[in-house]
């Protein structure tokens, strides 16, 4: 999967500046997709100069001109041929679970602190898309925003992104009271002993 594909799906939701898009990578296209705003620019350049996207100036008093990005059809012919082909399994590269794994090292109060740590980064994650989903659902009921918004797509996602960052928190608590639980252990020998070996 390229950016570019990102961005052209994101883009099926309506024309956007390349500021636009940068927020929104940075929010709601995070849970499945990261890129820096500079990336992004590069990548709306290239794009265009493909005929995948267009790009239209609008004048603004007071501001600078912005450029709003749409998708064109040659940009959903790509998207389309995208979709219909076949996907990779995702593959996971987390360094913070080599960190898990090696913690027998001798190291388990860093990996502690290690997981301490992507606890609040999944909390403030699950934080900014339970706020996305509440503005998405505009008072409405999931069932009710899923059978009459035009684009579900997002919605889906993002319910995606809830899920695997609520799995990250259940996960990384769950690891961090077996390690306390483990130090508390070795702290005091007896708890290590069984029944037979206390009388």
């Amino acid at each position: 999967m390229a950016l570019r594909h990102a961005v052209l799906a994101t883009l099926m939701e309506g024309e956007a500046s390349g500021y636009d898009l940068a927020k929104l990578f940075d929010a709601a296209v995070a849970n499945y997709w990261m890129a820096t705003p500079q990336q992004l620019y590069k990548e709306l350049e290239r794009m265009t100069a493909d005929g995948l996207i267009e790009a239209r100036v609008v004048e603004q008093e007071k501001r600078p001109n912005k450029r709003l990005h749409s998708i064109t059809e040659s940009g959903r012919e790509a998207l389309r041929a995208f979709i219909a082909d076949s996907t990779k399994p995702t593959v996971i590269r987390d360094e913070m679970l080599v960190k898990v794994q090696g913690m027998d090292s001798g190291d388990a109060p860093a990996v502690a602190a290690v997981l301490i740590e992507r606890i609040g980064w999944a909390e403030a994650k699950l934080a900014r898309y339970e706020r996305s989903r509440t503005r998405l659902l505009a008072g409405r009921s999931e069932q009710a925003y899923l059978s009459e918004s035009a684009h579900i797509g997002p919605y889906l996602t993002l319910l995606r992104g809830i899920a695997f960052e609520q799995e990250n928190i259940r996960w990384a608590r769950f690891s961090l009271d077996a390690i306390r639980r483990r130090d508390a252990t070795a702290a005091d020998p007896a708890d290590g002993e069984d029944s037979t070996t206390r009388r």
